[in-house]
């Protein structure tokens, strides 16, 4: 007897068997066909769920955005130093597992494409946010163009960019380990706020 699926369930396999083809492949290049074979189901079913193959996009690379922050938060028993450190331990590993997705997420926001931007500008938003609470930062939350946050924002985008080029050295050309490269990250915000 084969399973009855609810919507709801439908869309979440879908978009799961979307962010799975994420980690090999950047978001354009997911086929729809390959997905709806993935699933067992034709393609003209997968539009009943999403309207269009851009609705379909967004769903997965919303759905990778959350998971990005689901990873990276950390403990919040640990002191905030020690969560700092670990949100961005798991951010490094995160951009190392998926490399070449996280690439195509930010090459995405870079082109221009609407909803990647979208995404990624949430995404790096929700980050800054979750250090600034971290760091002990007065006007975190509250005010979203204080100097601070811009600085920690852009920090952010300093941090990823450092691991996405050292993710992508073999691993025994790697000059540092990646818990050096979050010291080294985490000294240079201090250095950033102190400006």
């Amino acid at each position: 007897m084969s399973q009855r699926w609810t919507a709801e369930d439908r869309r979440k396999q879908l978009v799961r068997i979307g962010l799975m083809m994420l980690r090999t492949q950047p978001i354009h290049e997911l086929s729809i066909d390959a997905v709806a074979g993935q699933a067992g189901i034709s393609r003209g079913l997968l539009f009943h769920y999403f309207p269009s193959k851009r609705d379909y996009y967004i769903a997965v690379i919303s759905a990778a955005g959350r998971r990005l922050l689901r990873v990276t938060k950390p403990d919040a028993s640990l002191p905030p130093p020690e969560q700092l450190r670990q949100m961005l331990l798991a951010f490094v590993a995160f951009i190392t597992r998926r490399r070449d997705a996280y690439i195509s997420f930010v090459r995405g926001a870079a082109g221009g494409d609407d909803f990647v931007v979208k995404v990624y500008a949430e995404t790096r938003a929700g980050l800054t946010t979750r250090v600034l609470n971290l760091i002990d930062s007065a006007d975190a939350p509250t005010q979203p163009a204080s100097p601070e946050r811009m600085v920690v924002h852009a920090w952010l985008a300093y941090l990823e960019d450092l691991a996405i080029e050292w993710s992508g050295l073999p691993t025994e050309d790697r000059p540092t380990t990646d818990e050096e490269l979050v010291d080294h990250a985490i000294a240079a915000l201090e250095t950033l706020r102190k400006l």
